[in-house]
């Protein structure tokens, strides 16, 4: 894997000039840290999204008492 990364950087060097260079390289970093940001901010999202999200009850439901799932409908006969 090294050898392979030497040798396209090798040939990166021979081909692009150092300004090129050093662009594609600005370019990649900023590449990868907006990727870094993306993960970051949905993770954020999600865990603001499961604070902020009522707990799950049944207990909203009038005549039930809570925890108690409501009943499901019986098959016709």
């Amino acid at each position: 894997m090294r050898t392979t990364l030497w040798a396209l950087e090798g040939l990166e060097h021979l081909l692009l000039g150092r300004g090129q260079r050093v662009a594609r390289r600005n370019a990649w970093a900023a590449v990868l840290e907006d990727r870094r940001r993306a993960r970051a901010r949905s993770e954020a999202e999600r865990l603001l999204g499961s604070a902020a999200a009522p707990p799950k009850s049944h207990a909203t439901i009038p005549g039930r008492p809570p925890g108690r799932p409501p009943a499901r409908p019986r098959p016709p006969a």
